[in-house]
C-alpha cells in the first residue's frame, strides 16, 4: 500500500493528474460505441508518445483480415510494429519486433503470414474518422470506424439482381463512397428498360439519382409501347389536315384550272418515319447508313438503341464487304482483323481468278 501511494505521490509531483494515471488503462484499446443491425460504430485512442511513422510519412496504416473479418490498424512505437484490432475489441494486439534491417518489410510479411493484408476501410465497406485528441489529459491519436459491410452488400445484391423489394423497407443511410462506383457500373450496363427503372429506384433510395429522373424513366416505360400506335395516329390526321386545307383552297379559288386543282388533290401524304424495330432487323446497309449519318437516330433515339444500329451496321458492312468486295479491300481488311471467313472468301476470289486465265 505504501509503495501505491508513493507512485502515486511520484506521479502527482511531475504534474500528471489521477484521471491521467487511470485513463493509460483506458486508451490503445478499442470500444464499441454503437452497435445495430445494418451499423456498427468503433472507437479507439492510441497514445501519440513515441509515435513514429511507418512508411512516407504516414503514422498509421489498415489492414484487413478477411477470414476473421477483422479491421486493424498498424502503428509504429520505438522498435516495435503493433497491430491493433477495430473489430474485436478483446483481441490482443500483434506486435512485431523489428530492427533497421528488417523494418516495416518484415512487419508485413509476419502480418502477411497472419492474414492481414494492407487496405483502405472504403475498401471493406467503412467509413473512417482520424483526429488528434487529449483523452483525460493524455495526447492521443484518435480513430472511428463505422462498418457498414453488411449494408453495403444487401445494395450490391439488390443492384445486381434488379431486386428493389431487397432494400425497399431499410431506413439506415449508406454512405454514397460505399456504392456510388458498384451502382454506376450496374446503372450503364443495364439494357432493358425494367433494369433501368429498378437502378433507378434503387439510386433515389441511395441518393444518387434524382426523384425527377425515375418519374421520367417509369413514364417512357408506360408510353414507349404506345409510341408506335401514336405515331400512326399523328401521321393520319396530318393526311386529313392536309386534305382538307387543299378542299378549303380549292373552294375558294374556283378560277383555278383543273390541272392544278388535280395536281392539289393528288398530292403524296407525308411518309411516317419507320419505327427501331425496322431499322435493327429489316433495314439495309444503305438505308441503315442514311439513318445514321442523317443524325435522326442519334436524337431520336436512347443510348443503347443507338449503340445497337451502329453494331446492326458494322455487321452489314461487313457482310457486304464479303458478299460484293472486291479482293483488294478483302485482303486489306483481312490484315486488320484477321478473320477466318475473309480469309476464305480470299481464296475463293483468287481460284475464280486463276480459272478465268
Amino acid at each position: 500500500m505504501k509503495k501505491v501511494l508513493l507512485l502515486l505521490f511520484f506521479f502527482l509531483l511531475n504534474g500528471c493528474s489521477l484521471n491521467s494515471i487511470l485513463a493509460l488503462g483506458e486508451v490503445d484499446k478499442t470500444q464499441v460505441v454503437k452497435r445495430s443491425y445494418y451499423v456498427k460504430h468503433y472507437r479507439a485512442y492510441f497514445t501519440r508518445s513515441h509515435l513514429k511513422p511507418i512508411t512516407r510519412g504516414k503514422k498509421y496504416l489498415y489492414f484487413y483480415n478477411a477470414k476473421e473479418k477483422d479491421l486493424a490498424v498498424l502503428l509504429h512505437k520505438r522498435d516495435q510494429y503493433i497491430l491493433y484490432s477495430l473489430f474485436h475489441p478483446s483481441k490482443r494486439a500483434i506486435v512485431v519486433n523489428t530492427r533497421k534491417k528488417n523494418g516495416y518489410r518484415y512487419a508485413l510479411k509476419r502480418l502477411k503470414k497472419r492474414g492481414y493484408h494492407l487496405t483502405s476501410p472504403s475498401k471493406v465497406g467503412c467509413t473512417s474518422h482520424v483526429a488528434l485528441r487529449k483523452y483525460k489529459g493524455i495526447k492521443t491519436l484518435l480513430i472511428e470506424v463505422k462498418d457498414y459491410s453488411r449494408l453495403q452488400n444487401l445494395y450490391k445484391k439488390a443492384i445486381r439482381t434488379y431486386n428493389v423489394k431487397k432494400i425497399k423497407n431499410i431506413r439506415t443511410k449508406l454512405p454514397k463512397q460505399l456504392i456510388a462506383s458498384y451502382y454506376n457500373s450496374y446503372y450503364k450496363r443495364a439494357k432493358t428498360k425494367k433494369q433501368r427503372i429498378a437502378l433507378n429506384e434503387i439510386g433515389v433510395k441511395l441518393q444518387l439519382r434524382s426523384q425527377k429522373a425515375s418519374q421520367v424513366d417509369k413514364t417512357t416505360k408506360t408510353s414507349s409501347s404506345q409510341n408506335t400506335v401514336l405515331k400512326k395516329k399523328e401521321v393520319v390526321i396530318e393526311e386529313k389536315e392536309i386534305k382538307e386545307e387543299k378542299v378549303i383552297e380549292k373552294i375558294e379559288d374556283e378560277d383555278l384550272q383543273d390541272t392544278k386543282r388535280v395536281e392539289i388533290l393528288n398530292e403524296p401524304p407525308v411518309k411516317p418515319e419507320k419505327p427501331f424495330n425496322y431499322y435493327l432487323h429489316n433495314a439495309s446497309y444503305n438505308e441503315l447508313n442514311s439513318y445514321i449519318s442523317s443524325g435522326k437516330a442519334k436524337n431520336n433515339l436512347r443510348y443503347y438503341q443507338y449503340n445497337q444500329l451502329i453494331e446492326r451496321r458494322t455487321q452489314l458492312k461487313e457482310k457486304k464487304l464479303l458478299q460484293t468486295g472486291s479482293l483488294e479491300d478483302l485482303i486489306a481488311a483481312y490484315k486488320k482483323n484477321k478473320k477466318p471467313q475473309y480469309k476464305a472468301r480470299i481464296l475463293t476470289l483468287m481460284k475464280k481468278a486463276q480459272e478465268s486465265k
